[in-house]
């Protein structure tokens, strides 16, 4: 790791709206399905976790998939959607960008702007989203280590926006019976070392709802500052993560239960 360093550490907070992130301001709540499918679907799924107590609204509208037949998501259309439904149930949203192209009207639409696992060694994304006049949601790449994932955070901010927040959602190991290994050491690694939020996706980390809820105990337990989970109307019909999403009532319940 450099010496030279735009993240010295110091408590970054990160305001989006009312909401306030990072500190010792309460965990904030990210849920939303892994895909924007459908008007109706997102807008049912808005109103419904609005109601259970979710702070920001989550979407894929542009979907980096392993397979190239996979559910593509549906680009601008559902990204018209995402906003629609935040709008109308008052949470701000938050979607991936996964190349320059769409930059400008993902900026536009969104509060907070995603750079997925496969997009954290894309620097010049990183460079260009620098300019960007949003918060930046960064999730650690599937095989980096904590120093690439510091470094991922420097290109963005030496470039100008220092609104960033981290997301740990698990890492590739040896083992398969996960989709990744959740390593939780690594949020108060980087929240020391960077000074920004750290939040915890353990819907990506761990692939199987049944670990979503104590995983989620486990990240707000070694201090993060929030957690993003997958949730759908009906999970078995998802076009995509739906073995790894929950229910309203599932969500209704890990909440109660954490």
């Amino acid at each position: 790791m450099t010496d030279k360093k735009i993240l010295t550490g110091k408590k970054k907070i990160i305001e989006v709206g009312n909401i306030k992130l990072g500190g010792h301001y309460s965990p904030v709540y990210i849920a939303g399905p892994c895909a924007v499918e459908s008007k109706q679907q997102i807008m049912e799924t808005a109103l419904s976790l609005k109601e259970i107590g979710v702070d920001i609204l989550r979407g894929g509208v542009f979907k980096p998939r392993t397979s190239p037949y996979a559910f593509q998501g549906l680009g601008r259309e559902g990204l018209e959607y995402l906003k629609e439904a935040g709008e109308t149930a008052g949470l701000p949203i938050i979607t991936e960008l996964m190349d320059e192209g769409h930059m400008e009207i993902v900026a536009e639409y969104a509060d907070i702007i995603q750079v997925g696992s496969r997009n954290m060694f894309n620097y010049s994304l990183l460079k260009a989203l620098g300019s960007v006049k949003k918060p930046i949601l960064l999730k650690r790449g599937m095989c980096a280590t904590i120093n690439e994932w510091m470094l991922a955070a420097e290109y963005i901010a030496v470039h100008g926006n220092q609104d960033i927040i981290l997301c740990e959602r698990g890492i590739r190991g040896f083992d398969n019976y996960t989709r990744n290994t959740l390593d939780l050491a690594a949020v108060p690694i980087m929240q020391k070392e960077t000074g920004l939020p750290v939040i915890v996706d353990p819907s990506h980390a761990t692939g199987i709802k049944d670990l979503v809820t104590p995983m989620s105990r486990a990240a707000l337990a070694c201090g993060a500052n929030g957690l993003m989970i997958e949730v759908h109307p009906n999970p078995s019909c998802a076009l995509s993560d739906g073995q790894q999403s929950l229910n309203f009532q599932e969500y209704r319940q890990l909440r109660q239960d954490i």
